[in-house]
């Protein structure tokens, strides 16, 4: 190979390792991933549901949250209404905010609408409600 040839290799290269990683950059996740065992036992540790020093958010649709939701859970806001209604879940900017869905893939961009909003600690259940009822953990319905 030329030396010219190697520059132009090593040039394309370079440009494509600074091309990823500032993708990366903006692309990296500012929120945590919590599993439902470490939600359980954070809900298993407060001594009241109310006191459990997080606010638990489903981010489901409100028919999916009639037909069951994980108990604690503070609240329902669709995860495309999060940005516009956030200010309703009553948290600080640095408050604990943990959110759900049905997989995790509405709740995961919930959690980056919040973080982008300046929120700090905002976790997405893995798994979300598949993975709560996989586990066997209790499920709580609206009083009818």
């Amino acid at each position: 190979m030329t030396k010219w040839k190697t520059y132009l290799l090593l040039l394309f290269i370079s440009s494509a390792l600074m091309i990823a990683t500032s993708a990366t950059a903006f692309a990296a996740e500012d929120f945590f991933v919590l599993s439902v065992h470490e939600l359980n036992g954070g809900l298993n540790k407060a001594p009241d549901l109310s006191q459990k020093g997080f606010k638990l958010i489903d981010v489901r649709a409100p028919v999916e949250h009639s037909n069951g939701f994980i108990p604690g859970t503070d609240m329902n806001i669709d995860f495309r209404e999060i940005g516009a209604r956030h200010q309703e879940i009553g948290a600080q900017l640095e408050d604990h905010i943990v959110v759900y869905c049905q997989s995790g893939h509405r709740s995961s961009i919930a959690a980056e609408t919040l973080a982008k909003l300046g929120y700090t600690h905002v976790y997405n259940v893995a798994g979300s409600m598949n993975a709560w009822t996989d586990a066997g953990y209790p499920v709580q319905t609206v009083n009818r």
